[in-house]
């Protein structure tokens, strides 16, 4: 049951105390007033009236000082060793309870001591295999093909950075959440409980938004029967099957139409004597109009080559600066260079071919002009993007153009011409002189890419982007009620408010959570998200978490962040410290989003747990368990989140340790806590 709380023990003491001076006064003033002792006796009698009370007052600050006081100190020790043992030890026995540090000490001692030698032996006997998961870790984060990996109830175990770049930003995205909450195709699922158990593959076109992915499903012959699921975008080949090889397919039929019929026209014109004039001048009519419609089929087919040639596969987009970035480095050991000059622009290339062709032409356009540092520029043209290489001088010729594209580059496979090349890349080469008459440039036109913007730059993998222990969790659909704590997903959350008063017409402006998956919290799985509260942030709040007007000016209103922290949520159980503040933040008064999964309070369940001990706001906690955040992360919405996950995770040692150990346990005792004061928070 724990010690009483302090204050109702220091009150009782301070009562009795009291009451026993009153009486011990009260029998003074009497027996004086009877008896009127002089002098020395008078004395006597009343210390002996007094000394109940002060005996009792002396008792009582004796038994705080050398019993209570150590009793709660001994209670966060012990508290502290559960949830951690490996915290400081801060709280020394003291007071008639000193006998005990020394074995104390020797408990601490030997339980780290066969902590440490059990860890030693597991990482003796796991460093080999750490070492080979560390190797496929890294194989996996380098794949440029997107794979995920789920359970038999389809929840991710694993997915690599290639599928993190293609689902960026996606809520679904995330270890232990449900592939329904990624790709939520109805076919999909069907042909995830079809898969043949021997591993053979199934494909499948899902959508992404407007693009389409061809899903390669595999299952792993394992006993958790998983899942891998490896992604394409299939969307450029989508387009050109629907688009250019379409229209190819139906042009074929027609030119072998249009050249059947002049073939026979061609046959019947020459069995015709010289007497069948009329029927002579038909054919002839009819060979003409069948030429035209063939030039005309001819035409449109070589539209369709040149659009096929700028959707191959290996005209990929690519960063006009990286590719310049790309040349120089090779022109470099000829003592070459370029120097990129206007703005950067995406354009379609086979990369290794167009550096080839590059190269080419600056080492021609060198040799001619005799300056061996040439500008570079990437110009937007209508669907097309020409790149043009400048120089100080005359345009050139078209006859040494022509000469120039005869040359053969033999670093590349088959040794194509400049020609072929051009040709690949559905271009050609003129030269041309700038406005102001000095300057010339060799203009080199592709195909344009549908991007915008500068590339991302390529951040670093998640820290945890695999855990297999998922798949021994209970199905997502088992009754929540008695899930194992261990088993829970957690979403620990928090929020920054314009001021305590949130009836009054206070706002919040900062809302921020992180995910515990199988026990774990997980290092970069957060929600962080500034909110416009539509109304001035006082000085007075300000100073405590650090936001002003300028700084959530532009962000979004809660009622536009709320279903996106719904979806970020998911099946999860919410966790908070003084969560109804929270919550009340959260679903103000006529919000669309409603919260009803089951809500955890590290502080109901450590005033549950210690009712003897005083301090059970976040700080004081943070201090008893050893816990540490950045100063700057203190009192941030995603700064207190981790800090109440961490405390959670320190928590559910010693909730096990009372056999609680399944969540309508939990919130039972968590509603043991609760009181009057809590419920008008």
């Amino acid at each position: 049951m724990g010690l009483p709380k302090r204050q109702r023990l220091v009150g009782a003491w301070l009562m009795l105390s009291g009451l026993s001076g009153f009486a011990g006064l009260a029998a003074a003033l009497w027996l004086d007033a009877r008896l009127m002792p002089q002098g020395a006796e008078r004395l006597v009698l009343w210390a002996a009236s007094l000394a109940s009370g002060a005996l009792l007052l002396l008792l009582g600050a004796l038994l705080e000082r050398r019993l209570l006081r150590p009793l709660r100190h001994l209670q966060v020790l012990v508290a502290r060793l559960v949830a951690n043992p490996d915290a400081r030890d801060d709280y020394p026995p003291e007071g008639w309870l000193a006998g005990l540090a020394p074995d104390l000490r020797r408990l601490r001692e030997e339980w780290r001591g066969d902590r440490q030698r059990l860890a030693t032996a597991h990482a003796e006997g796991a460093r080999g295999a750490a070492r080979i998961r560390q190797e496929l870790e890294a194989l996996l984060q380098l794949l440029e093909t997107p794979l995920l990996l789920c359970d038999r109830h389809h929840r991710l175990l694993l997915f690599n950075q290639a599928a993190e770049r293609l689902f960026a930003d996606h809520p679904g995205l995330g270890l232990g959440k449900r592939l329904a909450g990624l790709l939520p195709q109805a076919s999909l699922r069907e042909a995830l409980q079809r898969l043949p158990e021997d591993g053979t593959s199934r494909e499948l076109l899902v959508p992404l938004g407007e693009h389409w992915l061809r899903a390669m499903l595999r299952r792993v012959p394992s006993q958790h029967e998983e899942t891998l699921i490896t992604l394409e975008d299939a969307t450029a080949a989508w387009h050109s099957e629907l688009g250019p090889r379409a229209g190819l397919a139906e042009l074929l039929p027609r030119l072998r139409g249009h050249g059947a019929t002049l073939g026979s026209a061609a046959e019947a014109l020459g069995r015709l004597g010289e007497r069948d004039a009329a029927l002579r001048q038909r054919l002839t009519r009819a060979v003409l109009e069948e030429s035209e419609r063939l030039g005309e089929v001819i035409h449109g087919l070589g539209e369709l080559t040149e659009s096929l040639q700028q959707q191959g596969e290996r005209l990929l987009p690519t960063w006009s600066n990286d590719l310049f970035e790309a040349l120089n480095e090779r022109l470099a050991q000829g003592g070459l260079a370029i120097r990129p000059i206007g703005i950067p622009a995406w354009l379609k290339a086979d990369a290794p071919a167009l550096l080839g062709l590059l190269e080419a032409l600056v080492e021609e356009v060198a040799g001619t002009t005799d300056q061996s540092c040439l500008e570079v520029e990437a110009c937007l043209g209508n669907k097309r993007v020409y790149l043009d290489l400048v120089w100080r001088g005359a345009p050139l010729s078209q006859g040494r153009l022509a000469q120039w594209q005869s040359r053969r580059l033999e670093q590349l496979p088959l040794a194509p011409s400049l020609q072929a090349l051009l040709r690949q890349h559905a271009s050609e080469l003129w030269s041309l002189a700038d406005e102001d008459g000095q300057h010339a440039r060799l203009r080199l036109p592709l195909p344009a890419a549908e991007r915008v913007g500068a590339p991302r730059p390529r951040v670093r993998p998640r820290p945890e982007f695999h855990d297999f222990g998922i798949a021994e969790l209970p199905a997502p659909d088992a009754e929540l009620a008695s899930r194992p704590l261990s088993a829970l997903e957690v979403v620990a959350f928090d929020t920054e408010t314009t001021g305590l008063a949130l009836r009054q017409g206070d706002k919040v402006i900062s809302l921020g959570a992180c995910r515990i998956v199988n026990g774990r919290l997980l290092a970069d799985d957060s929600f962080d998200v500034r909110i416009d509260p539509e109304r001035p942030i006082p000085p007075e709040s300000t100073a405590i978490h650090g936001l002003r007007d300028q700084d959530v000016a532009g962000a979004p209103p809660l009622a536009q962040v709320l279903p996106r922290f719904r979806d970020y949520v998911g099946d999860a159980v919410l966790l908070a410290h003084n969560a109804a503040f929270d919550l009340l933040a959260l679903q103000p008064a006529g919000g669309d989003v409603r919260f009803e999964m089951p809500v955890l309070d590290t502080l109901l369940l450590s005033r549950a747990l210690d009712p003897g001990l005083d301090g059970h706001d976040l700080d004081s906690l943070a201090e008893r368990y050893g816990l540490t955040i950045p100063a700057e992360a203190r009192h941030t919405a995603l700064g207190d989140a981790r800090l109440t996950a961490e405390l959670w995770l320190h928590l559910l040692p010693r909730l096990q340790a009372r056999e609680v150990e399944r969540l309508d346990q939990l919130l039972q005792l968590q509603r043991s806590a609760f009181d009057r004061e809590d419920a008008s928070a």
